[in-house]
């Protein structure tokens, strides 16, 4: 359950060789989660082709597409505890503890895990129950309480492989779950208290410092919470509920997977092919060719590992044949991987705009000119690094590049469509992302030809859902955590303190970047948003910081996490392609976090670079 581990495409999907029943389930997962993403892609598009040529639509097909992509996030969590590629925070227990202690702690992780993953279940099926006491359909009468039984489902199938799936003996999963209920009834005889709480935040933090699911540390936090102010827990499982069937929130998966599709096809090559024909004719092009191409991808698939892993090994050669030292080309070829996630339709922008509760097509705008800032200021210390080398750049070739965006064309019209949908006024966001996976889809599998649709897509869905139910899961129990700190007013407090101590907007922006750099060395991008945007929103807005430039500088802030130890998954992602140790990855990227920190001011300080194209737009209505 590492960090390692845990990250998109760093180890693939297996399906046991053998037969039998877990074989069987296995593929049968597979094929489920794959299907269920081409409905999800279908039915959006029906209703925009009936739309367009009847003038109607589709009864209820919103909310099936919500409640499909309910059940998405769910088997994509199931799947992730099947791999034990569950998103960690940290990965101690595999570098800092000796083989004598590895095994203890890996015990004490998978009950802890095993514990917390089952309560939650109990908690989802209590509310599933009352649910079908109150009755209710969705559409056609279907019983809303039938998708909601993915809740509880998902997290049992979590809490049974964190132990069937973990590594050891028969004897050592049986130890693990008595361990497992034994600490169950400690707390019950100990009851709700004080005292019951500070025992179980001191297990979730040395279980967290041990590498347990990072979804596990914020559900437990927030089962503790709950249990101490003797609130149902099945509140839990209402916010879980409530996020995963957000209207919004198809698209996340959706448009992961046209990310996928494109970094499992040959797409890369094609698409570095054509960055190189334009810029590789400059001193230092095949740096502007590395930022352009790891943005492209990190901006589709929400995830820089796939970036390192999809990419790394096509662009560390070409920096290195361009005379970049060994040093400069991983270093770039790994801060360039965290680049794209201001880009839409990148991940973290979606979701912070949901949790925010502000238009995702003014989220993508205020994230647009932050971007291609961040990008030129990595590309400029490359092209800098270039006046070291010997080599001669080649001239510019009119033919190559011409033949390059001719072959790239498919690959190419990707951006266009999915911003053209959301700006055009011709589809909603989710509509977008089912267009662009879609068109993904038919091109890598029927034009291009290099995804097979039964051997390759099965696979590349899976990864999808696996990533996608990884951090959907964490962000469901987050959203529990934060529901309790709104209602014990936390962030109406912190405003008043925060008012009453520091009385200029430049000291709090300052104050929130140094914050969101400690944030963002110990907690990933997807739970810094749950947890932190509900306290930070009323915080900016008391200083008269717009909703939109808080979150570009929010996420340009994270952005750092995936640099910086000990998260930094873009380090540990680049020391496990590249076989380096993470100091001397650490080493190699430092002159881009220092060139990075500078942008982010000056995003901070300046807040035109967000705003302007948001107001331009909203003007231009």
């Amino acid at each position: 359950m590492s960090t390692i581990a845990s990250s998109p495409m760093s180890s693939p999907v297996t399906v046991p060789a053998a037969g039998g029943w877990w074989g069987r389930l296995h593929r049968i997962e597979n094929g489920a989660i794959a299907l269920l993403l081409l409905t999800m892609s279908l039915l959006p598009i029906a209703e925009i082709v009936l739309r367009a040529t009847l003038h109607i639509g589709i009864a209820g097909n919103a909310v099936l597409v919500q409640h499909l992509g309910l059940i998405v996030g769910m088997l994509g969590a199931a799947i992730a505890a099947r791999e034990n590629r569950l998103l960690t925070l940290f990965t101690y227990q595999e570098t800092a503890l000796g083989e004598r202690y590895r095994s203890a702690s890996r015990l004490f992780t998978a009950a802890v895990t095993l514990l917390a993953s089952a309560l939650m279940a109990w908690a989802a099926f209590r509310f599933v129950y009352m649910e079908r006491a109150a009755g209710g359909a969705l559409f056609y009468g279907i019983p809303r309480w039938l998708f909601e039984l993915a809740l509880p489902l998902g997290l049992a199938a979590v809490a049974i492989r964190s132990i069937v799936h973990s590594s050891g003996t028969v004897r050592y999963r049986l130890l693990a779950g008595a361990l497992a209920v034994i600490g169950l009834a400690a707390f019950v005889l100990i009851g709700p208290s004080t005292y019951a709480l500070a025992l179980g935040i001191l297990v979730l933090t040395a279980a967290t410092i041990l590498g347990v699911p990072a979804f596990v540390t914020l559900g437990g936090i927030s089962l503790l919470l709950f249990w101490r102010v003797a609130q149902p827990l099945e509140s839990i499982s209402v916010s879980h509920y409530s996020l995963a069937v957000n209207p919004m929130l198809p698209s996340v998966p959706l448009f992961t997977l046209a990310g996928y599709l494109l970094a499992e096809s040959k797409a890369p090559h094609r698409l570095v092919r054509v960055f190189s024909a334009l810029f590789c004719s400059l001193r230092g092009g095949p740096a502007v060719v590395t930022v352009l191409a790891c943005a492209f991808f990190t901006s589709f698939t929400g995830a820089s590992g796939v970036t390192i892993l999809a990419l790394g090994g096509l662009l560390l050669p070409v920096l290195r044949e361009a005379g970049y030292t060994e040093k400069d080309a991983l270093g770039l070829v790994t801060g360039a991987g965290a680049l794209g996630i201001l880009l839409p339709p990148c991940l973290p922008l979606i979701l912070y705009a949901i949790v925010a509760q502000i238009p995702i097509q003014r989220m993508f705008l205020a994230g647009l000119v932050p971007a291609f800032l961040l990008m030129a200021a990595t590309a400029g210390w490359g092209m800098w690094c270039a006046r070291k080398t010997s080599i001669e750049p080649r001239p510019f070739l009119w033919r190559e590049t011409r033949q390059a965006l001719w072959e790239a064309k498919w690959e190419l019209l990707v951006p266009v469509i999915a911003l053209v949908g959301m700006f055009g006024g011709f589809a909603t966001p989710v509509e977008a992302s089912a267009l662009t996976a879609l068109y993904c889809f038919f091109v890598e599998v029927f034009i291009r030809r290099e995804l097979k649709l039964f051997a390759d897509i099965p696979r590349v869905a899976t990864e999808c859902g696996l990533l996608v139910g990884g951090i959907l899961l964490i962000l469901g129990v987050a959203l529990g955590f934060t529901n309790y700190m709104v209602d014990a007013e936390v962030p109406t407090a912190a405003v008043s303190w925060t008012t009453q101590v520091i009385h200029n907007p430049i000291l709090f922006l300052l104050l929130l970047n140094l914050f969101l750099t400690i944030i963002g060395c110990l907690m990933d991008i997807y739970s810094g948003i749950v947890v932190q945007v509900p306290l930070l929103a009323p915080l900016a807005a008391a200083f008269g910081i717009p909703p939109v430039h808080l979150g570009v500088v929010f996420l340009a802030n994270m952005e750092h996490g995936y640099l910086t130890p000990p998260v930094g998954l873009n380090l540990l992602l680049s020391s496990y392609r590249f076989r380096k140790s993470v100091p001397e990855v650490l080493r190699s990227v430092l002159p881009i976090i220092v060139v990075l920190t500078i942008a982010v001011l000056l995003i901070t300080y300046v807040p035109w670079l967000t705003t302007a194209l948001p107001n331009w737009a909203a003007d231009w209505k």
